[in-house]
């Protein structure tokens, strides 16, 4: 396991970091505690949570995530081994995460609510790193169209609001570090100057989706990251599993993702998937390899990467993605998925 830097703030993380969104809806308690035991065993030190999980979101789950880590924490005497990452939520029209009927947002009452509820949650007193889990702005992300890129909402909470917060809870030390996720290059290059002018936390980490099937990262935000000390945490590296190829055919197994949650994400139904997909397996195929792995090794690769974010829901689904890191990226695969890449270009972003 390689350990890398999470941006400028003195922490290393493993290359792979642990995700948990699965976990109090797929996954049980005595699931996650064996998850996090064999990750731990593997050299993985760094976990990812959210307030929101786990996903699919609903508010009768929401934060049992969270409640699992906390209790292994505990159990394990683990806190001081482990970088802990959560994230708040960004706007949104969702009733029942904040006190009252309003959705959440980003300024200081919700930040501040929900930092002390993941803080209970967790059972620690800080988190290493705190995510903005997407904008407070109108923005096209999850796969949804295009509609909200020049829209202004007249009560936008400013990313200077934010991050002022966001300093304060640093000064109070709950959080040592701050990270965004589902953000522009616009989002990041503002938060980074504003920091700068303002004496206000610096972003260390951009939690993005990024894949074979969704390399539009590459389009502005990889140079931020490269330029300014600002890595990717790619989530999603296996595109809900369409890079394992157990969806290839028309296949649906049993307790997988979009078996049990057939409305999750339509991003992966769009007409270029399946092709994309199938093309990516063929290749896997003749150079010896498992799609799983290559897929995986894909995001690890990127010079821009600080970690890649894999989900499990059984421990051989675990190991198996652990594995991947070992495997060698040669120019006979960028060779090939670059190929694909340029006739089938982002499928699903």
């Amino acid at each position: 396991m390689e350990y890398r830097p999470l941006g400028t703030s003195g922490l290393k993380v493993s290359q792979i970091c642990l995700g948990t969104m699965t976990w109090g809806e797929q996954n049980s308690q005595d699931e996650a505690f064996a998850q996090m035991d064999a990750a731990v065993a593997a050299g993985v030190n760094f976990f990812d949570a959210a307030e929101l999980y786990p996903v699919p979101p609903r508010p009768e789950t929401q934060g049992r995530t969270e409640d699992y880590i906390g209790n292994w924490l505990t159990a394990r005497g683990s806190r001081d081994k482990i970088v802990l990452a959560t994230k708040v939520m960004g706007r949104s029209d969702r009733a029942g995460y904040r006190p009252g009927d309003e959705g959440p947002c980003l300024n200081r009452a919700h930040i501040t609510f929900a930092l002390e509820r993941s803080l209970k949650r967790l059972q620690t007193d800080y988190v290493d790193l705190y995510q903005l889990h997407w904008p407070d702005r109108l923005l096209p992300i999850f796969g949804t169209g295009p509609e909200y890129v020049h829209q202004i909402a007249e009560d936008e909470t400013s990313l200077q609001e934010t991050l002022s917060v966001l300093a304060d809870l640093v000064k109070d030390g709950k959080i040592r570090h701050i990270g965004l996720s589902n953000e522009t290059p616009w989002g990041l290059m503002t938060c980074l100057q504003k920091s700068r002018e303002l004496g206000l936390p610096r972003v260390q980490s951009v939690q993005n989706s990024f894949h074979l099937l969704n390399r539009t990262y590459e389009q502005g935000l990889s140079e931020v990251s490269l330029r300014e000390n600002a890595g990717l945490l790619a989530y999603s590296p296996l595109a809900m599993g369409y890079l394992t190829g157990k969806y290839r055919h028309g296949a649906l197994p049993d307790n997988s993702r979009f078996a049990t949650f057939p409305n999750f994400n339509s991003r992966y139904r769009r007409p270029g998937v399946v092709p994309a997909v199938e093309k990516y397996a063929q290749l896997a195929e003749r150079l010896g390899v498992s799609l799983t792995a290559m897929a995986l090794k894909f995001c690890d690769s990127r010079d821009f990467t600080t970690s890649t974010i894999i989900g499990a829901t059984t421990l051989d689904q675990l190991a198996e993605n652990i594995a991947a890191i070992e495997l060698e990226w040669t120019q006979e695969m960028e060779d090939g998925v670059k190929a694909i890449h340029m006739e089938n270009p982002n499928p699903a972003p």
